[in-house]
């Protein structure tokens, strides 16, 4: 690999005179920055990025961080595709971590993004009084909070508003006939399980259903509280006639158990998910959804940042995303 040396020989310059072209000076000649273009063209030289963030003037890194809770879901997915685009846009780097909805992963990672010096981070905290989080905005390094906010300190935040989703998508169900709506949320302790909870409630409440908490059941937004949980749902004396679920995953595993017990949807059985997938119109039925938009929270969230990044002293924004209900053939 041609290092700086070698595009400084090939073009008769001095290594100063190299860098000083990669790192967009204007104190070089015209005639001169030709020669040294074509020189690194020639030699296919690819200056280290490491080395540029470390000369940068303005003092950028050039780097943002983004630490999402599960890389697996399809939701953060999205969210990712919308960060990176921005960042691309903006010519930065992005350092991604997934923390699995660990505290101690967090933790680890966030003292990755400090080491790194990154110039800002996205991240949906582990619930609304992440010390570390708060510990961050405390220090004056720019923070976007997705998905999850902070309450105790002024952070730029996305969210979409999960408590309206939810209630349209048990108000749809009433409307099919259900009265017994079960409602399998994700990990009890962060605001998105708490809202769309709150939602299930009072769409129950508008239609003068009494709550029944022998239906709802706290799982941890994975594949297997969906399907373990369904199981025990449906083995109740008085089973439920839907499903409400609090996340793709979840969404997965009930379907799962449902199909295994050779149920018929929505005959015997109706199903609504919170968050959409790809592959939903693909299913036997095709499933009714609540569609959150994930690429819209990652490239506001990261739109956001930058704004914070280069005007560190404006106010902050709380972005509320709206949610759509896709109706399929599930209920």
């Amino acid at each position: 690999m041609a290092n700086l040396k070698d595009v400084a020989k090939l073009a008769g310059v001095s290594t100063a005179t190299v860098s000083r072209v990669i790192n967009g000076s204007e104190k070089v000649s015209s005639d001169t920055k030709r020669k040294i273009l074509k020189a690194i063209k020639t030699l296919d030289f690819k200056p280290s990025r490491v080395a540029q963030r470390l000369r940068y003037k303005d003092g950028k890194r050039k780097l943002i961080g983004l630490i999402v809770p599960d890389i697996q879901n399809p939701f953060y997915v999205d969210v990712v595709r919308g960060v990176e685009d921005v960042t691309y846009a903006n010519n930065f780097a992005i350092l991604i971590c997934n923390f699995a909805q660990n505290a101690e992963r967090e933790k680890l990672y966030i003292e990755l993004m400090q080491i790194e010096s990154v110039d800002g981070l996205i991240v949906a905290p582990v619930d609304e009084n992440d010390p570390k989080v708060i510990n961050l905005i405390k220090s004056g390094l720019p923070v976007v909070c997705i998905d999850r906010g902070i309450t105790s300190e002024p952070v730029d935040i996305v969210v979409v508003d999960n408590e309206q989703g939810a209630f349209n998508a048990v108000d749809y169900l009433i409307s099919k006939g259900h009265k017994r709506i079960a409602h399998i949320a994700g990990l009890p302790n962060i605001p998105t399980s708490i809202q769309r909870l709150n939602g299930y409630k009072a769409a129950l409440k508008k239609a003068r259903i009494k709550f029944d908490e022998n239906l709802v059941r706290f799982g941890d937004s994975k594949h297997v509280s969906g399907k373990n949980f369904t199981e025990e749902l449906l083995n109740i004396p008085e089973p439920p006639t839907a499903f409400f679920t609090g996340n793709n995953l979840i969404t997965l595993g009930a379907l799962e158990t449902i199909h295994s017990r050779g149920l018929k949807i929505p005959e015997e059985i109706a199903i609504i998910g919170f968050d959409d997938m790809p592959w939903s119109i693909s299913l036997n039925p095709p499933l009714t959804a609540v569609s959150q938009p994930g690429y819209d929270i990652g490239r506001s969230s990261a739109e956001m940042l930058f704004q914070r990044i280069y005007d560190p002293n404006r106010s902050t924004v709380k972005l509320e995303l709206k949610t759509k209900l896709i109706k399929r053939n599930s209920c």
